[in-house]
């Protein structure tokens, strides 16, 4: 895949903004010899020339050296506002962190919001983050300063290290979209990682990304999922203990015998909700937290050629 990055090889230096640059060096190399090398990252600021509009805003000096003529771009033709809403509800602490697995899902939402954040950082949009569980932990402003950027950054890496497994800690997905929409009157691109793992209804989460469009915010939901073991229930053929992360409630069941009643089921509940999304013009992306950061920023740029 291109631009695929080793997360736990880089992960050994430990500073978040050094992975996520590497990440996003390596992402960025990876579309020029991809299908997607038309996406502009570098130069944001800049668009093709079309013929017979102005040349007046024509950057001659990036003509010398391109022989391709480009206009320079304004802030606010250029400029996206975009908030981040980081689910960290105890089911985001799946799967639990051993050497078969180095990565759970909180720790896959973590590296690919701050290697969008190095996107976002070319691009000179404003960036915001809100953290939650039952309720908002994290809410700061949307800007574009170094020391912003820095502060996240800080904050995203006292998470990473508050990795141990929790229990009991639940969801109130709807309840915090409602509030970021009561806060963020401009219009900016949402951006939800979270699993959905909650006891809210699907008419609950609709409410609320109603209001969110109402406000005429974009909305990328990154469906954050181990698909081996939440999907596919890849887990040895004997009776097996799972435990609900958000309630604390446990059941010994067989895999193979439930297995297909609980894909069918999943895929059920996933269908309701693609389909609402698709009916109020959100982006729905299932994040397999095994096939990289690079699908992440892959699909945020898919977004951003579309409202830009």
């Amino acid at each position: 895949m291109y631009g695929k990055i080793d997360i736990q090889e880089l992960a050994k230096f430990g500073n978040l903004e050094f992975i996520a640059k590497q990440v996003v060096e390596g992402f960025i190399t990876g579309l020029h010899r991809s299908p997607f090398h038309g996406f502009s990252v570098e130069f944001a600021e800049h668009r093709l020339y079309n013929s017979g509009e102005s040349t007046r805003h024509i950057d001659w000096k990036l003509y010398a050296k391109t022989d391709k003529l480009f206009v320079k771009r304004y802030e606010e033709e250029t400029n996206l506002r975009c908030r981040i809403i980081l689910d960290i509800s105890s089911s985001m602490y799946f799967p639990k962190l051993d050497e078969k697995n180095p990565l759970n899902k909180l720790g896959f939402s973590i590296y690919s919001i701050a290697s969008l954040m190095e996107i976002f950082k070319k691009q000179r949009d404003g960036v915001g983050i809100t953290v939650f569980e039952d309720e908002i932990k994290l809410d700061t402003p949307l800007k574009t300063s170094p020391a912003h950027h820095r502060m996240i950054y800080n904050e995203l890496e006292k998470l990473m290290v508050k990795q141990e497994e929790r229990l009991d800690v639940q969801t109130s997905l709807s309840s915090i979209l409602h509030q970021v929409a009561e806060k963020n009157h401009k219009r900016s691109l949402v951006i939800i990682f979270s699993d959905f793992f909650s006891n809210e209804s699907l008419d609950e989460l609709t409410d609320a990304f109603l209001h969110l469009k109402h406000n005429k915010h974009e909305v990328l939901l990154f469906n954050v999922m181990d698909k081996a073991t939440e999907m596919n229930l890849d887990y040895p053929n004997k009776p097996t203990t799972f435990i609900d992360l958000e309630s604390g409630e446990k059941i010994k069941l067989h895999p193979g015998e439930i297995k297909k009643s609980y894909q069918e089921e999943v895929a059920k509940v996933t269908s309701e909700l693609k389909l609402k999304c698709t009916q109020f013009k959100i982006d729905f992306v299932e994040a397999d937290i095994q096939e990289g950061i690079a699908f992440v920023l892959q699909q945020y740029l898919v977004k951003r050629q579309k409202i830009i």
